[in-house]
């Protein structure tokens, strides 16, 4: 028994060692490219430091920038940056196990154990066909998103440029990237020139919602439907959590933020923030105007960020659901943690609570690091960290004046937020199971 626990332990140390060193390579990868003087428009070499950072924020599905991406870049750049989106969105194992399937070899099984860990599914039988379904559901979203867009950007910027400004956008919205094209009309303004199309916030909200819900739960939206009793408890988990995280901060920006605009624009601001918050990266309205209350109710989504097995980043939200529910037990003094008539385990609220140490953690040293650093406000500093962390890309527009030491603050950050501090964590330590156990003393908190 203990010897098949420590095999297991060997394996998921192995694969986290080998997701972490995917994401570097990829990111390497990229960097060297974007060097080249084919990728700016200038045709010129553009320095490593602002390479890097662009690799990692586009990898790490970020969309933090220190070149603004359409008038720096060249069309090579662009689509170097985009196949960095969709590979960091879908993930490297899961590209690898693709292109291990096209050049006709066997999956094996430490692959497909890899491949669990790197979705977070709930076990390695039918991996492989999952592999299939999100490949296939990636596709079919991005595609049908790009088609939506098409219509409007055709209009604004001609029919050769407007198929690829909306696959590029649609690509980048379902992988909770960030990145854009925009900078054409003004740089670095995101979709702010859109804030008043109802027809563009609903296209790029609903495909940052599909990307952030992660696949296992449309695997169980689309096997069960309506039939919600039949849904994994992780999806139900997700579903409603989702639902909170969308409707009530939306009510909260509504109220407090545009009150000087039209219902219309109004509803649609507050809408679109409340979803891009959670690691999407985009904005359609300023938000160096926006009060301090609303941009520290950002910077907490944003480090919430996504769903378990997206292409999203952040704290997850079935962490913080299942942080709630833990908290809810102990203060009804029940000794299970439950959930739709489940019971959770302690391994889980363990690791739950580890996780949201651990984002806190780097979240308050590095924000006022960086803040020591550049001399700037604290809570500039913290939304920028916190947008990092959760690799959210929103920020404050103080991005591009920061110093070296600073951005590669932001670097790691981006970086351990896509990876997983505690995956980063298992791929440096192997577990330790020693079955002996200290004698139990009680320590009071609270």
């Amino acid at each position: 028994m203990k010897k098949d626990k420590v095999k297991k332990s060997s394996h998921n140390h192995n694969s986290f060692r080998v997701i972490s060193i995917g994401f570097m390579i990829l990111i390497l990868t990229g960097a060297l490219l974007l060097m080249l003087p084919i990728s700016s428009q200038s045709r010129t070499v553009t320095p490593f430091k602002d390479t890097l950072f662009t690799a990692i924020s586009a990898s790490c599905v970020t969309g933090l920038v220190v070149k603004d991406t359409a008038t720096h870049w060249s069309l090579f750049g662009q689509a170097i940056i985009l196949t960095l989106i969709q590979i960091g969105g879908m993930g490297v194992i899961t590209i690898g196990l693709m292109i291990t399937r096209l050049s006709g070899k066997k999956i094996g099984l430490g692959f497909r154990g890899m491949m669990q860990d790197s979705i977070s599914a709930p076990q390695v039988g039918g991996i492989l066909t999952l592999t299939k379904f999100i490949l296939k559901m990636t596709a079919l979203f991005e595609l049908t998103g790009a088609a939506l867009l098409y219509p409007v950007f055709c209009h604004d910027f001609g029919a050769v440029k407007g198929i690829w400004y909306s696959l590029f956008h649609s690509v980048s919205a379902f992988c909770n990237a960030g990145f854009d094209l925009m900078g054409v009309k003004e740089p670095f303004s995101s979709l702010t020139s859109y804030g008043g199309n109802i027809y563009v916030n609903t296209v790029i909200m609903l495909l940052i919602i599909i990307g952030g819900i992660g696949f296992l739960t449309w695997d169980d939206v689309i096997q069960h439907r309506h039939h919600l009793k039949k849904y994994r408890l992780q999806s139900k988990v997700v579903l409603f959590t989702t639902a909170v995280l969308l409707l009530l901060p939306a009510i909260f920006f509504f109220f407090s933020e545009y009150s000087d605009e039209p219902l219309k624009e109004r509803i649609l601001h507050s809408s679109f923030q409340s979803v891009t918050a959670r690691t999407a990266g985009f904005n359609t309205a300023d938000f160096s105007v926006m009060r301090e209350t609303s941009a520290m109710l950002m910077t907490v989504l944003m480090l919430i960020g996504g769903c378990s097995g997206s292409t999203a980043g952040g704290m997850k939200t079935s962490t913080v659901a299942v942080l709630f529910l833990s908290a809810l037990s102990v203060f009804r003094r029940k000794n299970d943690v439950e959930c739709f008539n489940r019971r959770i385990s302690t391994d889980t609220i363990r690791t739950a609570g580890a996780i949201l140490f651990m984002y806190i953690s780097l979240f308050l040293s590095t924000g006022i690091a960086v803040s020591l650093i550049e001399s700037l406000p604290l809570t500039s500093c913290l939304f920028e960290t916190g947008s990092a962390l959760g690799t959210a890309g929103l920020t404050l527009g103080i991005t591009t004046s920061l110093s070296l030491p600073s951005h590669i603050i932001l670097m790691i950050l981006m970086f351990a937020g896509r990876v997983g501090g505690l995956t980063l964590i298992y791929a440096a330590f192997a577990s330790n199971n020693d079955v002996s156990r200290l004698p139990q003393e009680k320590v009071t908190v609270g």
